[in-house]
């Protein structure tokens, strides 16, 4: 199957295959980590941790297999999907070892650095952005390095491949930090922003080039949700840092990919995003490491107030959607805005709940 389905096909077919692969390759991926050893104990404690019994890692190999799975059967092979793979791949491996191992974070960034970027060395990049301002778009696409490679004349496009490098990797890790505290609460979050980007991907189908867009992001959510009955509360698996790595890094190319709507990403993120830049300013400002883990996420302030952790994973599935939905209708002036609300209202609902701590 390729490009010749119907156009509401070209979400529906990869989301039901990728949920139904996922759905049935996790209960063999919760055997493979027990027998492997790739499990989660909270007797080795660690300030974060909130589950109170050993419990699987390694969700990552599950809806990895789901999405490129379903990828490699409906898309064809170009360069910018091996790119896409190859780079998945890498943070698949070093997901896993970390799994098992318990690797430094500053390890896990070097690779994720590495990871992100083998897709822009294939092609994905970001020529431009959207003005806020709503005044035409800010390229990126120079200065531009050229040089001579094996006989072939290649092109670095400077600011593009810098953009697009941090991005994917910032993505990654605040995904991480702010949308995998709880049970189920990160797969939600990735099948709704997937499923969004698959929409805004989905009304430019009169441009054939969105098409294979449509089809991995549909994969992408699929997969999640697939993942999603062992995954929430109470969790059989967790993700792991190979689950939250990989799906940022989608997440993010796809956000490059779907004519360059890195503010919808954004926005639909825009719970975690703000959490966790929230969490590098509060760690740095006291003379901490950014890349170590604490409790102080919003997650854990709402448990802390007495939020089940179902009820912790309904608030961001809910927020995530109805930003989702917003964000699917807005020009960029307006996403702008939006995470200024969301900003204020994050850190507001963070100050209530550090006061109701205290008294």
């Amino acid at each position: 199957m390729r490009y010749d389905m119907a156009i509401e096909a070209l979400l529906i077919v990869p989301f039901i295959a990728s949920a139904l692969l996922t759905l049935w390759v996790t209960p063999l991926t919760i055997r493979f980590a027990r027998h492997y050893g790739l499990m989660d104990d909270p007797k080795i404690r660690h300030v974060k941790k909130i589950h109170t019994k050993p419990t699987p890692r390694a969700g990552g190999l599950a809806t990895f297999i789901g999405i490129f799975a379903t990828a490699f059967f409906l898309l064809p092979l170009d360069r910018h999907l091996a790119g896409i793979a190859i780079g998945a791949l890498i943070l698949l491996a070093m997901g896993l070892l970390d799994d098992k191992y318990d690797l430094s974070p500053h390890k896990r960034l070097f690779v994720q650095f590495l990871a992100a970027a083998v897709p822009i060395a294939f092609g994905v990049g970001v020529a431009f952005v959207s003005n806020p301002t709503g005044q035409g778009v800010i390229d990126l696409s120079h200065p531009q390095v050229t040089f001579k490679l094996l006989g072939n004349t290649k092109s670095v496009w400077v600011l593009s491949d810098l953009f697009a490098l941090f991005w994917i990797v910032t993505i990654m890790n605040f995904l991480n930090w702010g949308a995998k505290g709880v049970d189920g609460q990160m797969s939600g979050v990735v099948g709704i922003a997937a499923l969004t980007i698959a929409f805004l991907s989905l009304t430019f189908s009169a441009d054939i080039t969105e098409w294979p867009v449509v089809i991995l992001a549909a994969a992408v959510a699929g997969s999640h949700f697939g993942f999603l009955p062992y995954h929430k509360y109470p969790q059989k698996i967790m993700p792991g840092f190979s689950g939250s790595s990989v799906a940022g890094y989608l997440l993010a190319i796809l956000s490059i990919l779907t004519t360059t709507k890195v503010g919808t990403l954004a926005v639909v993120l825009g719970v975690p995003l703000i959490d966790s830049g929230y969490t590098v300013v509060r760690r740095l400002a006291s003379g901490r490491s950014p890349f170590w883990g604490d409790a102080g996420h919003l997650h854990h302030r709402l448990l802390r107030r007495g939020f089940s952790k179902a009820q912790v994973a309904y608030f961001y599935w809910g927020i995530t959607a109805v930003l989702g939905l917003l964000a699917l209708t807005m020009s960029a002036t307006p996403k702008l805005y939006t995470l200024f609300g969301v900003a204020i209202f994050v850190l507001g609902l963070i100050l209530w709940l550090t006061h109701k701590q205290k008294t």
